[in-house]
């Protein structure tokens, strides 16, 4: 079976990924937003012994999410951090090819997303959104659209200045 995104095949290169682990200070908050923004699918979740949320995971799309509270006393024994506690930024982005890239930014912009970057389609191949989930996790969906050559990115890169 192959995996797609609309009608084009999802690059071998990305159909096997690190597994991301984020951490947020409300999990719960988190998984609900992502199950109403983007589809997610709560595969299991670990309650922490003194409230919240130790581990959980989650699908979106074909992809899996860890995550957990950043408030656990496991995880700040480990040095986990939200983006929140470091100022609001973050030093990752996670990508998922889906389906359908303009749906899923529509709901996911009316469940609480921030939209970056409207739907549009790329010089790399890609129909793409970037978006900032309230957690202040950056996040671009995509849908494949063409298979582009490294001759054609090149060429329109240097056409794009």
């Amino acid at each position: 079976m192959s995996e797609r995104t609309a009608e084009f095949e999802i690059p071998d290169r990305y159909r096997y990924a690190v597994i991301p682990h984020i951490m947020v200070d409300d999990a719960a908050a988190a998984i609900d937003f992502y199950r109403r923004a983007f589809g997610a699918r709560e595969n299991f979740r670990i309650d922490a012994p003194g409230g919240g949320v130790m581990h959980a995971e989650i699908t979106i799309g074909r992809s899996v999410l860890m995550l957990g509270d950043s408030s656990v006393e496991e995880a700040e024994a480990a040095s986990f951090a939200a983006p929140a506690s470091l100022g609001g930024g973050t030093s990752v982005t996670l990508h998922v090819f889906v389906a359908d890239v303009d749906s899923l930014a529509e709901r996911a912009e009316a469940a609480g997303a921030e939209m970056l970057q409207p739907p549009k389609d790329m010089f790399h191949g890609d129909r793409t959104v970037i978006l900032k989930d309230p957690s202040g996790h950056m996040w671009v969906f995509l849908t494949h659209i063409e298979d582009v050559s490294e001759e054609e990115l090149r060429r329109r890169l240097t056409a794009a200045g």
